[in-house]
């Protein structure tokens, strides 16, 4: 019998953050996170959620070809790495996979079938808790060999030393920085001089950067 895995919610949509922002994806949201960030508004409780098997995916994904790309989503996904080694080379998307970027083993499982990588890098200042630069940094030797981009979710808290520690990392592994300005339910919860201070920082130190809000909270879709 084919395995499953606890999947949230399953549904088509605009990707709404980074680079990619404005194409349509198949959205599959897994349940679980191994982190706790103080700024998440994602519901990913296995509470009222559904198992489904690699075939039932599989199917669902045939069904929606029209969109852009599958987006593997959470929670964090990598949690699942052992289902999706058996998902995704079924998978008949183009696939996008969101991480918060901490399960560089995880992700060498499945890596030969991902084709778009948005990566967080998450600050203590806004995320609470550790620092992750290890983590990230094993992460992103591997991701690097994909279409890669990290994304820093940032409130008026974030340092210097984290501006300067992001932009390294970024640096070593040439990778494209999405500065997203933390949000308050649906409105961003920093005052417009503090973000272009913020943007202004990491243009000093980096040229591969943007600023980029959480467009889909702005459309009132999902």
């Amino acid at each position: 019998m084919s395995c499953s895995a606890k999947i949230k919610e399953i549904f088509s949509s605009i990707q709404g953050e980074g680079i990619y922002i404005g194409v349509k994806q198949l959205f599959i949201r897994f349940c679980g996170c191994n982190l706790s960030c103080s700024y998440c508004d994602t519901d990913f409780d296995i509470q009222n959620s559904k198992a489904y098997t690699i075939d039932e995916l599989t199917e669902i994904v045939k069904q929606n070809s029209d969109c852009h790309s599958v987006s593997l989503t959470g929670g964090e996904p990598l949690l699942n790495a052992d289902y999706l080694e058996e998902f995704l080379p079924k998978c008949t998307l183009p696939v996008y996979l969101e991480t918060n970027a901490t399960l560089a083993e995880e992700l060498d499982k499945i890596i030969d079938y991902v084709d778009y990588i948005a990566a967080d890098i998450k600050i203590p200042s806004c995320c609470g808790g550790i620092p992750h630069w290890i983590e990230h940094d094993k992460f992103f030797s591997i991701a690097s060999q994909k279409i890669l981009f990290a994304k820093i979710v940032f409130n008026s808290d974030i340092t210097d030393d984290e501006i300067k520690k992001s932009t390294e990392l970024a640096k070593k592994y040439n990778i494209e920085l999405v500065l997203q300005p933390m949000c308050n339910s649906d409105s961003i919860a920093i005052d417009t001089n503090t973000i272009e201070s913020v943007f202004d920082k990491y243009l000093i130190n980096y040229k591969k950067v943007r600023l980029i809000p959480q467009v889909h909270k702005m459309l009132n879709i999902r």
